[in-house]
Order: structure tokens, then C-alpha cells, then sequence
């Protein structure tokens, strides 16, 4: 058949008016087609996705809330009291402050926060009180993410996720992460400078960076750089610019961190004062921390390690044995902190705390190469985990704050009544918080316990003397009755030894409060209030 003519002219008309007319194109939902700035904001902040920034954020607020418990008495008289001393100008500060072993650096950002609320006018106790701990929160969760950034780049995505799973369910991480302690700074400023240390396959890599963090850790916490001294020796043996290291990098950087902590002291202090040779020369060299007790040397290996670990344990074992050999100096670290910490008589969990996240990724490798009891290994480590972080943080220990509570309300009471009022805690001294959790002028006084700086062979300080013979002390302490304190603070364990004392001098209970499962020595499992209560005009003022 003929085709019949115009058909072809037709056809290509048609073609050429479906050309001119505007065809979508369907949207591509692929990270790979979105611009840089929708791709930024996907990733978040920290380089991570947004949703994951958020949900790390949003559970270490939450954590901070379910810690509502005491651990070492650090985390107040060495943060919060020095910062509310510098702010309001009345407090207590400890002898190592006036013995200069500590520095202001790390007390200023809470003074900084509380001079801020002051000129606001929200300096109420409660603010104070949880804003700080807030913000260690808040720092916290950047290392978290910081740790899963690093193993997303040495690793991969899976392996990043199972470490990042141990380290926000290890039990004593959630139990420290959010304290005012310079142990949690120190922790966190480790994990961050580990982000941009250089090891093989890390894509952050920045010597400036780590360098400076590192830095500033060993300005809050001077023995912070015992676990950076395997990792920093092996940069130093690793980089081809040996000289250029040291004088481009490590010496600016050590000699501005330190100017200006130098500056920092020498504004509280009023003059120059290096507390970081004071601290290591104390704690160190003298090792007269043993004053505070002291252990064997297996203590780390055989109790602290172990506990602190809990059961990331096992894990952390097999781990060892399965991770590259490029994570061999993460080891080297953790067992360098271990020894070096077994030298010094003194010991305490929150020592070894910094490197607790290095473990952690020996942990996910674990995780990662379990196969058929990878489910039951994850039901066992996450619920052993989070019993005994809610059980220490919401129940061990909370006695030491809850009276303080107390304590505040009565201050603020007997402020508007206009009378009198003052408190004694006669519990082994630092512990319970002091002027930070009550933010109200009260004359309180507690049982003092500085160490002997003198060399005498049969020191003893005013709290061991106290509980020697605690009834003829007190009798001795207040002969007049006019000194008598108005509030009495002590542990369930000495009421029946001053019995005595309290019925002659007119003091009834009148508060209780829970304190530990698990009372050891001078601690009890209950704190008690005693109010001396005035009778007939024999007794008033």
C-alpha cells in the first residue's frame, strides 16, 4: 500500500509540538543528587545524621535526670562549690585550694553559668544545681557521637553501630557522664581528641586539634595525660617531620594552654601558681593521696577494671582477639592507664574512666563477629546494664542529696521567719554537697579532714578524732549551750553512741532519709536530722 501524502509531515509535527512542551522530571530522593546545603542539613551538626544527633542528645538528658544519686564528693567540692564561691562569694573551699593543688579552669564554666543566671535573676538552687549538669550532658553526648564518627570512618556503618550500642549502654558511663567531675571533662576531652588523632584509615585527622584537647584536659586534670603518652609517642615516632611536630605544633599549643591557665590562677589566686606541678607533685611524687586510702597494687586488674567494666567484660576479651592489628595502641593504652594507676597507692574507679570508651571498641568487634548468641548477648548486656545504672542512680547513695533538699527548704524557711538557724553534718566529711544544693547563707559546719603536710608520724584530723570517743567530743565541743547548733545531720550508725547527747541538749528527729543497701563503717543506710527544740525560757535565746 501507498502511503498516503501529509502523513509523514504530520507525524514529525507532532513530534515537534510534544518537544516545546515542558516535561517533569521525576525527583531523586538519593543522597547523591541533594545539594550541599540540603546534604548538610540531613547530617546534623556533628557530621552525623540528624535524627541520631537528636536521639543522642535527647537519652543523655535523660540520663542525667535518672542520676540522682552521690558518687565521690569531687563532683561537688571541686566544681560547683569553688564555682558558686567565686560567683556569690561565700562557701567553703577545701585545702586543696588553699594549698593551690587545683586549678580554676574547669570551675569557671560553671562560674560562668552561674554569673549568667545570676544576672538574669534565675539563680534558683534548682538551676543551679542541674544547669551544670546539663551542660556535662550535653558534652557527653558529643563524644558519643564523636566515637561512632571515627569507627564509621575506620570501619564501617555496622561495626560503628555495635560500638556506639556498648558505649551508651555500659552501665558506668551512665552512671559518670553527666557528673560536674573533672574525671567526665577529662573523658570526654579524650574521646573528641581521639576523633582527630591520627590513626591508620581516620579521615578527621588534625594534630592542631587533638593537641589542644589534649592540652586542655591535662589543664583540668593533670594525670590526664597518662593514657595520651603511648598515643602521642606513637605519632611522634610515626610522622616524618619529627622537629616540625614538636615546634609547629605540640609547643604553641602546650605553651598557649598553659598561659592561659597560668593567666586563669593568677586572677583567683592573686599570684602566679603552676597547680598542675602542685597536683603531680602531691598526688605523685609524694603520693600522699594515700591519706584518702589506699589498695594493693592488683586492685585495678583484680576489682577496678573488672567492675568498671561490668559485663562488657567478656566482650572485651574476645574483642582483643578479633580487632585489626591498627587498634593494638588502643590496648597498649588501656593497660599503660591500668599499670601506671596500680603504681599509686590511692585508687578509685573514676580514674581509669577515660579510657573506658577505648574498650568500648574492642566491644563491638565482639558484637559485630557473633553470630548465632548475638541476641541473647545483646538482651544480657543491655539489661544488666541498665539495671544497675537506674539501681546506682536512683537508689545508692541519694540519702547525701535528698538531706541537702531538705536542708534548703529549711534555710529558706527560717530566712522568711527571720530567726536564727544553723547546721552541723557529722558524717565523715565531704559528704554531703554544701552551699551549691542549698544557694542560701546558713551557717553550716562539718567534720574537717585535711591531710597532714607536715610529716607528724600520729596525725589525726578532726573527723577521726571525733569518732574516736564522738560523745566526749561533743560534750566538750558545745560545753555552752548557746553554740549549739539548730540542725544536726548524721548517719543512722551514730545515734545510739550520742544518744546521750541529743536527749540531754533537747534534739528530737525529725527527718529520714535513705542512703545505701549497703553500709559500710562510719556510713549507714539512713541519714537523720535532729532540730533542737527550745523549752521553757531555760533554753531561749
Amino acid at each position: 500500500m501507498e502511503r498516503e501524502p501529509g502523513d509523514g509531515s504530520l507525524f514529525f509535527r507532532g513530534l515537534q509540538n510534544r518537544s516545546r512542551e515542558k516535561v517533569k522530571l521525576r525527583k531523586r530522593k538519593s543522597a547523591l543528587y541533594l545539594s550541599p546545603q540540603e546534604s548538610a542539613r540531613r547530617r546534623g551538626l556533628l557530621g552525623e545524621n540528624i535524627y541520631l544527633v537528636l536521639f543522642t542528645i535527647a537519652l543523655r538528658i535523660c540520663n542525667c535526670f535518672l542520676v540522682q544519686t552521690s558518687f565521690v564528693p569531687d563532683e561537688y567540692w571541686q566544681s560547683l562549690e569553688v564555682a558558686h564561691h567565686m560567683v556569690f562569694n561565700y562557701g567553703y573551699l577545701t585545702w586543696e585550694w588553699t594549698e593551690r593543688l587545683r586549678g580554676y579552669t574547669y570551675p569557671l564554666i560553671f562560674a560562668s553559668m552561674y554569673k549568667i543566671l545570676h544576672l538574669l535573676g534565675n539563680d534558683s538552687v534548682q538551676l543551679l544545681i542541674w544547669i551544670p549538669r546539663l551542660a556535662q550532658a550535653l558534652l557527653s553526648a558529643i563524644a558519643d557521637l564523636r566515637l561512632y564518627s571515627l569507627m564509621k570512618q575506620l570501619e564501617n556503618q555496622q561495626i560503628a553501630r555495635w560500638v556506639f550500642f556498648c558505649q551508651l549502654c555500659s552501665w558506668f558511663t551512665w552512671y559518670c557522664c553527666t557528673r560536674t567531675l573533672t574525671n567526665t571533662m577529662e573523658t570526654v576531652l579524650t574521646v573528641i581528641a581521639l576523633f582527630y588523632y591520627p590513626l591508620e584509615g581516620s579521615k578527621s585527622m588534625n594534630s592542631v586539634k587533638y593537641s589542644s584537647l589534649v592540652a586542655l584536659a591535662f589543664i583540668i586534670r593533670p594525670t590526664a595525660v597518662i593514657p595520651w603518652i603511648p598515643l602521642l609517642f606513637r605519632h611522634f615516632w610515626q610522622a616524618q617531620r619529627k622537629l616540625d611536630l614538636i615546634l609547629h605544633q605540640f609547643l604553641p599549643v602546650g605553651f598557649v594552654t598553659l598561659s592561659w591557665s597560668l593567666i586563669i590562677d593568677r586572677i583567683f589566686f592573686g599570684e602566679w601558681t603552676l597547680v598542675q606541678y602542685n597536683f603531680l607533685k602531691f598526688n605523685v611524687l609524694q603520693n600522699l593521696g594515700t591519706f584518702y586510702g589506699s589498695h594493693p597494687w592488683h586492685w585495678y586488674f583484680s576489682q577496678g577494671f573488672p567492675a568498671v567494666l561490668g559485663t562488657h567484660l567478656p566482650f572485651f576479651i574476645h574483642g582483643c582477639f578479633l580487632a585489626p592489628k591498627r587498634y593494638r595502641i588502643l590496648l597498649v593504652t588501656v593497660l599503660w592507664t591500668l599499670l601506671v594507676y596500680s603504681m599509686l597507692s590511692h585508687k578509685e574507679f573514676r580514674f581509669i574512666y577515660p579510657v573506658l570508651p577505648f574498650c568500648m571498641v574492642f566491644c563491638g568487634y565482639s558484637l559485630n563477629h557473633l553470630k548465632m548468641w548475638k541476641k541473647p548477648a545483646l538482651s544480657v548486656l543491655f539489661l544488666s546494664n541498665m539495671l544497675l545504672a537506674l539501681y546506682t542512680g536512683l537508689v545508692h547513695q541519694r540519702g547525701t542529696l535528698d538531706v541537702m533538699t531538705h536542708i534548703q527548704e529549711l534555710g529558706y524557711n527560717n530566712n522568711l521567719n527571720k530567726s536564727a538557724a544553723s547546721v552541723f553534718v557529722m558524717m565523715p566529711c565531704h559528704s554531703t554537697p554544701f552551699y551549691s544544693h542549698v544557694h542560701h547563707p546558713l551557717p553550716m559546719r562539718f567534720l574537717q579532714c585535711p591531710p597532714d603536710l607536715t610529716g607528724k608520724s600520729q596525725y589525726l584530723d578532726e573527723a577521726d578524732v571525733f569518732y574516736q570517743n564522738p560523745l566526749s567530743w561533743l560534750y566538750k565541743e558545745f560545753h555552752n549551750n548557746s553554740t549549739l547548733p539548730t540542725y544536726l545531720i548524721i548517719f543512722n550508725v551514730l545515734e545510739e553512741e550520742i544518744s546521750a547527747f541529743l536527749i540531754s541538749r533537747n534534739y528530737e528527729r525529725t527527718a529520714t532519709f535513705f542512703h545505701t543497701h549497703l553500709p559500710e563503717g562510719r556510713t549507714g543506710s539512713h541519714i537523720y536530722i535532729y532540730e533542737r527544740k527550745l523549752k521553757g525560757k531555760l533554753y531561749r535565746r
